[in-house]
């Protein structure tokens, strides 16, 4: 497993980790509209049968400025 797979792995793990935490800190205050808000935002994550499933997309943004640069002026 390359670098960035592994660091982008660890990230992923404790954004989801951080959202059910806090799910279950809105739904204990009683919060239910927030819960489900960040339910709703994250819903694919927060289901087992989805959360493997759900791309993760990321880019490099040196790469992709370097691409960028390399693309021809079109406004001419």
């Amino acid at each position: 497993m390359s670098t960035d797979t592994q660091r982008l792995s660890y990230q992923r793990d404790l954004i989801y980790d951080g959202v059910c935490d806090r799910f279950k800190e809105l739904m204990k205050e009683d919060n239910i509209d927030g819960a489900l808000a960040l339910a709703d935002e994250f819903f694919e994550w927060m289901d087992p049968d989805q959360l493997e499933d759900e791309q993760t997309l990321y880019y490099n943004e040196e790469e992709l400025l370097t691409l960028y640069l390399s693309l021809p002026d079109e406004s001419v």
